[in-house]
């Protein structure tokens, strides 16, 4: 059976948010992840991660401006300085609570910047930060992601992520791959999960129902039969839980209690 990770951002909003740990771990899960921890202290998390037997296993690097609609800096050319300061200060929460790995959001591309500029952007600020993040024993990750939910995303197709993965061969770079944002931009998502798998370039994975975000056992994705793909393709990472629940997270735990042990 999979591993599962409870995403604290999505999961457990009924709560605040130190609070959603011992939910989470009430529940039955050893590992959470998050968006944007940042306003918390350092000590704060790692106090909550030990109290409650926890491991955090993901959260992002810091986005940007978020307010002026920023999702990730990595493909902006003019942004770098800010993009190098967010990686680390992601590097140093992530060595203060244990977390093994960070997501580094693309960012949005302007339709009028020419696209093999901001890919050159992209690929530099990745090898820079991929290389930073290496003395460190941390992994990064790059997570396509559909433009539905976040108009004018750089990343969306895993070929793309791959692609970058391969070109820059950093062995720390990653392609985080939710199944949710493969299957609304590709679908084909057993197809694709026995292609990369094996490849050792998937770093993460995450899982929700399409099209609304809920709960995986809700939608056209049948992840109960995905998630037999990935044990048979042998997974021994994280499937982090980015859904929001559509009425109660205890509630909404049947898929997960239902799977064998």
């Amino acid at each position: 059976m999979p591993r599962f990770a409870a995403n604290l951002s999505l999961m457990y909003t009924e709560h605040d948010f130190l609070d959603r740990f011992g939910a989470a771990a009430r529940d039955g899960f050893d590992a959470v992840e998050c968006l944007f921890p940042y306003d918390v202290p350092a000590a704060e998390l790692k106090a909550r991660l030990q109290d409650h037997g926890l491991r955090q296993v993901l959260f992002n690097a810091p986005p940007g401006d978020a307010a002026q609609g920023e999702r990730g800096l990595a493909c902006l050319p003019g942004r770098e300085a800010a993009f190098r300061e967010g990686i680390e200060r992601a590097l140093a929460l992530a060595a203060e609570i244990g977390c093994p790995r960070l997501h580094v959001m693309a960012g949005i591309a302007a339709p009028e910047v020419d696209h093999a500029w901001l890919r050159e952007c992209y690929l530099a600020n990745l090898d820079w930060a991929a290389g930073h993040a290496a003395p460190a024993g941390i992994e990064l990750t790059i997570e396509p992601i559909n433009t539905r939910d976040i108009p004018g995303y750089f990343l969306n197709r895993q070929s793309q992520a791959h692609a970058a993965v391969v070109e820059l061969g950093r062995p720390n770079l990653k392609v985080q791959m939710d199944l949710y944002h493969c299957q609304i931009v590709e679908g084909d998502v057993e197809t694709k999960l026995r292609h990369y798998l094996p490849s050792g370039r998937v770093g993460h994975l995450q899982v929700a129902g399409v099209p609304l975000r809920h709960e995986p056992d809700l939608g056209e994705l049948n992840c109960a039969h995905l998630f037999d793909v990935i044990d048979e393709l042998g997974w021994d990472g994280h499937i982090g839980c980015e859904y929001r629940p559509r009425a109660g997270t205890t509630a909404g735990l049947g898929w997960w209690r239902q799977r064998p042990a």
